[in-house]
């Protein structure tokens, strides 16, 4: 076996035994795809010691650049929304924007995606193409049809699928749109995290069929979900655990924060939850799910390190902080958010604090509900 050989099969082999690759179909699927073809115009490797955080290029030929496109890993393939590995000799300072996603998380939401023959699937989130092609493996192209938001993006898949003879319906396009031409689809997965299920998507999918997606907010949590859609076109389904997150899909961003409130302003009182609905990624999504529209900074002030929520939208704020051994909260604005927080996370420490596992993401086309 060639050495590309030999590192597909060694992935495939990890990615059985941890259970992501579970069913033969997919097996076959998998290993008819070659990932490093979806990875020749180099990718970014984080640089382990730059403060703040830095990227650095590898590119097809350097040393590693094959071995790392096996890796069971993320690999991000372009940052600030324009930057891609050719572009760089050295390091960038800047924020990824698309991204190979690792394949053990690939492999495993195409299994839990519970396609069947014939299934028709819409796929958001073209990326590279390598999901996109997999499910062309699985299914046959003329079942497959994947939008990608940035154009630059959409090309080099199209590019490389075509290099490939792997032809599904291609569309450059806002994904939480979905894409009506094809539709009604079986099965809609999302490799993009969003806030809330569009309610076209649950329009352009059969009843009874299935819709997964990443479901999470500008706290930084979220988790996978699997709808199911119903008769009357609404849908419903747990989250399914495990952590998973990907980037937001471009139009569900955060906006600017702009110039930051004046903390120093609002009105001041204990709080007995401490940081706590801040502290780890269920707390967070308990967190997130009272104030939506709020974004989290942790600055240093006065020799103490303070956590911010801000809402551009409303103006509101929340500075949570330590002072001599008691926890503090100043707010201002017209809503109270850390208010609000403290509510959503008693009301879930009163039910148990239940894992995300045990939440239900409701969506109708008025808008999306999660509960435990």
């Amino acid at each position: 076996m060639t050495d590309q050989a030999q590192l597909r099969r060694r992935l495939l082999d990890s990615m059985t035994a941890t259970g992501s690759l579970r069913t033969e179909p997919w097996k076959r699927a998998a290993e008819a795809v070659p990932r490093h073809e979806f990875l020749r115009g180099g990718y970014f490797r984080l640089v382990t010691d730059a403060e703040p955080t830095a990227w650095e290029a590898v590119h097809e030929g350097d040393e590693g650049w094959l071995e790392g496109c096996y890796a069971d890993t993320s690999l991000v393939t372009q940052i600030a929304g324009t930057i891609v590995p050719e572009d760089v000799r050295g390091r960038i300072m800047r924020l990824p924007t698309s991204s190979s996603t690792l394949p053990s998380l690939v492999l495993r939401m195409l299994e839990d995606l519970q396609v069947e023959d014939e299934h028709k699937v819409l796929e958001i989130g073209t990326g590279t193409g390598y999901s996109t092609a997999v499910l062309c493996a699985r299914l046959g192209a003329g079942n497959v049809t994947s939008i990608e938001y940035d154009e630059h993006v959409a090309s080099r898949a199209r590019t490389t699928l075509g290099r490939l003879g792997t032809y599904p319906s291609l569309v450059t396009g806002d994904g939480l749109l979905g894409h009506r031409e094809d539709a009604p689809y079986d099965r809609v997965i999302a490799t993009c995290g969003v806030r809330t299920v569009p309610a076209a998507w649950l329009e352009q999918t059969r009843p009874g069929g299935l819709i997964l997606a990443t479901v999470g907010g500008w706290l930084g949590s979220s988790e996978l979900a699997r709808l199911t859609v119903h008769e009357d076109g609404t849908a419903s389904g747990p989250l399914l655990g495990g952590g998973v997150n990907f980037m937001l899909a471009r139009p569900d961003l955060p906006p600017p924060l702009g110039l930051l409130p004046d903390l120093g302003e609002g009105k001041e009182h204990e709080t007995p939850a401490g940081a706590e609905p801040l502290s780890n990624w269920t707390a967070r999504f308990v967190a997130q799910l009272a104030v939506p529209g709020a974004q989290r900074v942790a600055l240093h002030r006065g020799g103490r390190t303070e956590d911010v929520l801000i809402d551009v939208e409303s103006g509101s704020w929340a500075a949570v902080y330590e002072d001599c051994g008691r926890w503090l909260v100043r707010q201002g604005g017209p809503n109270a958010l850390w208010d609000a927080v403290e509510e959503q996370f008693g009301r879930w420490r009163a039910a148990g604090a239940p894992a995300l596992e045990e939440f239900t993401v409701s969506v109708t086309p008025e808008g999306q509900a999660i509960h435990w």
